[in-house]
């Protein structure tokens, strides 16, 4: 082997490693990139299958029902207490609370309302709401206000005749006397029996109060009775009462009289008008141990035969009332005496009857 043989294949062993080498270079150059490019490129999401089961909340362990007492909603409040409700159901969609929520029996909805929002802790030891009011009972009808012109100051004398349910008749005297002293007054009822010349009261009554726009307005009553303690009745304006001797109490309505009082309001009422009068007429009483409403109606215009003469009258009548009063009063008023009681009659339900018929009337402004 020659040396030029020796380095021609040297050369060519060179040139063949250098091609090869050169291949392989080129090679990887073209490939580095798609390779990085397959290693970066992000694996496709397979799909994941969920399995959605409903489940059935456990029941919550019943809760013991308070009977709350009944109320009447008013109208006005009904409104804002569904708005409230409304707002608390949106709440509820939001917020569920763990443990179920005390409502205080105090404060019926607007408790159960004002609680959605709170744990039940706190709804528990929140002081209890305020009871909504009782509905109120249905009032009764108040006497529809009179205009009055109060009578003059007099004294009026009658003649009283008297029957009792056995029969046994007896006779006496009675009088009525009034005063007016600017807005107030005072008023004293006699009524007796006659024995030679004088007379023996059975019964007295003395009344004070005020004078107003509806006439006379007692503020007390004492009534005397032969034989028996005296009793007293209050009529109190401030707090819109009447109280009797047996603590009893009734509401004081506009217009209220007393027992002495009657007779001269009806004349007050009539004398500001006939016409108030003529469809009946309705007064508040207070007398012995309650209130009720004297209703009278006009049983029509009689000629009444007296001592005074006969005198033109309107016959008013209160009849028995059930639940109220079982006796019939009858008062007949004289225009031409300035609409004054001339005659007053009670039939009681034994069937005694006691008439007192005027005999003198006496203007006058002195005292009695």
């Amino acid at each position: 082997m020659t040396i030029a043989f020796f380095l021609s294949s040297r050369r060519r062993a060179l040139g063949l490693c250098a091609l090869s080498v050169g291949l392989h270079v080129a090679a990887l150059w073209w490939t580095a990139p798609r390779i990085g490019a397959a290693g970066t490129r992000p694996q496709p999401r397979l799909p994941v299958a969920i399995q959605v089961r409903l489940v059935a909340a456990p029941s919550p362990e019943p809760q013991r029902v308070r009977k709350l007492p009944a109320t009447a909603a008013k109208p006005a409040a009904s409104g804002a207490l569904a708005s409230r409700q409304g707002g608390a159901a949106e709440t509820v969609s939001d917020v569920q609370s763990e443990q179920p929520i005390t409502v205080e029996a105090g404060g019926p909805a607007i408790a159960a309302a004002g609680a959605v929002a709170e744990s039940a802790e706190s709804a528990e030891s929140a002081e209890p709401q305020p009871a909504l009011p009782a509905a109120a009972p249905l009032a009764q009808p108040q006497p529809q206000p009179y205009r009055v012109d109060m009578p003059p100051s007099a004294s009026i004398t009658l003649d009283v005749a008297r029957t009792d349910a056995d029969g046994t008749a007896w006779s006496g005297e009675a009088v009525i006397a009034w005063r007016l002293d600017g807005d107030s007054y005072r008023m004293r009822v006699e009524a007796g029996v006659r024995v030679l010349v004088t007379r023996i009261n059975l019964v007295v009554l003395e009344s004070e109060g005020k004078v107003g726009e509806t006439g006379f307005a007692p503020a007390t009553l004492i009534e005397k009775r032969r034989g028996r303690a005296p009793t007293t009745t209050h009529f109190s304006e401030r707090d819109g009462r009447i109280t009797f001797s047996n603590g009893s109490a009734a509401a004081l309505l506009p217009g209220a009289q007393d027992k002495a009082t009657l007779p001269l309001q009806l004349a007050a009422i009539a004398r500001a008008g006939s016409g108030q009068i003529d469809g009946g007429i309705e007064v508040p009483v207070g007398a012995d141990r309650d209130a009720s409403l004297y209703r009278f109606v006009v049983l029509g215009q009689e000629l009444l035969d007296t001592r005074l003469g006969k005198l033109p009258t309107w016959h008013l009548s209160r009849p028995p009332r059930a639940g109220a009063y079982g006796s019939r009063l009858d008062i007949w008023l004289a225009p031409d005496y300035g609409w004054y009681p001339v005659q007053i009659r009670n039939i009681e339900a034994s069937g005694a009857v006691t008439t007192q018929t005027a005999n003198k009337i006496v203007i006058t402004d002195a005292e009695f």
